[in-house]
């Protein structure tokens, strides 16, 4: 490396558009910091007559990504036009060639993430993704580097900003899940496709790279238990409300006793807790750490120039390691087997609304059956219905497994005096009363 360094950009989206914003803008800052130039030599684009939002100058566009690839003056690519297969084999390439590569792709680094880490340290390469969860928030440094030397025990997190915005939205205004889905399309918080958000699946490979970092263990997609929001009634929102909790798609991620439990799922917040208060289209992540307690990064989770300042992050660490001569050395493989928690051993509190019949004796049966499990209840509702003779009872449990509480579902769906379960979510943390 010379008196300045050659960038590959592989996408001119709303994130590539970002990166060059901030090189041009924040040259004389970069220059500071790295006692060289940093530039943009080449941008891998599909379509060149396409109008853009940044101007781009001298750098030169191309449809061929082997004018990138294969450019020997290129010293980074900077991948970020999403995909899988094909943007997994241009980095392929790019790590044969000697080139460090940044991304801010959360779906190929969920997938091929340590094959990637593999092949980079073979080729004496940096590979770096600080991008690919919750956008401009250094969570991932944050646990690499800021935590490097603490047991980790819980990582969760509002890391899909789509959701968070809709189900604010829903608590907020009252808005039907499908009203707050159209507002969020519209502002562009959502695409048009907006399954990968609303069921859980962004926020799962998002999981699934937290809990490999922070648990050092081979953490797959497929680990990752997933329900979204799209079944969500207002009427449970209602209740929370009523009961002192917040309802938010929360990342799990808890590696206590060498066993863990990773999920994605609808999760009634208390109030007090500090992820409660994370509104609209913000992420938050919550780490919990033997010997540093209870931390929290919130920020930006997606945009052009908070995802691009992640990238840059990435990009100046690898320049530094260069100048060091450090480069791909920053992987470590992880130390602990993969043990999952079954679920007579995952412990937590639950949210229940369901219809009975409304006549004597209905709730002493029920609660006899959840005695029977060792299942005692912290919060209790019961309202009649206008019509049919049926009564609504919501329930907030005490602590229990996940295998009693399952059970508890089961008898209940056997017993004749219950009409329909009509909802269940998990409950972190104690409202007040």
């Amino acid at each position: 490396m010379g008196k300045s360094v050659s960038i590959g950009l592989l996408g001119l989206g709303v994130v590539g558009s970002g990166v060059v914003h901030l090189i041009k803008n924040h040259q004389e800052k970069l220059q500071h910091q790295l006692g060289c130039d940093v530039k943009v030599k080449s941008i891998l684009v599909r379509d060149l007559e396409k109008q853009r939002d940044v101007n781009v100058g001298d750098i030169l566009l191309t449809t061929n990504p082997n004018d990138i690839l294969e450019d020997a003056e290129i010293d980074i690519i900077v991948e970020v036009m999403g995909g899988i297969e094909i943007a997994r084999e241009y980095i392929h390439k790019a790590f044969q060639a000697k080139k460090h590569v940044v991304t801010a792709n959360k779906d190929l680094v969920a997938l091929y993430g340590r094959e990637l880490h593999e092949m980079a340290s073979k080729n004496k390469c940096d590979f770096y993704y600080e991008a690919s969860v919750a956008g401009g928030i250094p969570i991932l440094r944050g646990i690499n580097d800021g935590l490097s030397s603490d047991r980790i025990e819980k990582v969760m997190g509002i890391v899909n900003g789509t959701t968070n915005y809709i189900l604010t939205k829903m608590s907020d205004d009252g808005l039907s899940y499908d009203v707050a889905l159209k507002q969020a399309q519209e502002l562009g918080f959502a695409e048009a496709d907006p399954t990968s958000d609303v069921e859980g699946l962004d926020a799962a490979r998002k999981m699934a790279i937290l809990g490999r970092l922070a648990f050092s263990m081979d953490v797959d997609l497929d680990d990752v238990e997933v329900k979204g929001i799209s079944d969500i009634e207002l009427e449970d929102l209602k209740y929370g409300e009523q009961l002192g909790y917040t309802m938010k798609l929360i990342g799990y991620a808890d590696f206590q006793d060498k066993e863990l439990e990773v999920n994605v799922q609808p999760t009634f917040l208390a109030n007090n807790h500090p992820l409660s208060s994370v509104k609209d289209e913000y992420n938050a992540v919550y780490v919990y750490g033997k010997a540093v307690g209870e931390t929290m990064f919130y920020g930006p989770g997606a945009g052009s120039l908070p995802t691009a300042s992640a990238i840059m992050a990435d990009v100046v660490a690898v320049i530094k390691n260069i100048q060091l001569g450090t480069t791909g050395n920053q992987y470590v493989k992880p130390h602990f087997p993969k043990v999952l928690k079954t679920p007579d051993r995952r412990f937590g509190q639950y949210y229940l609304r369901f219809h009975v019949k409304d006549e004597v004796g209905v709730f002493s049966r029920i609660s006899s059956l959840f005695n029977d499990l060792k299942i005692s209840f912290k919060r209790i509702l019961q309202h009649p219905l206008k019509k049919d003779e049926k009564a609504e009872i919501i329930f907030i449990t005490h602590e229990t497994s996940l295998a009693n509480f399952q059970e508890a579902l089961k008898q209940l769906n056997e017993l004749d005096a219950v009409h329909e379960i009509k909802s269940y979510y998990k409950v972190e943390g104690d409202a007040e009363e």
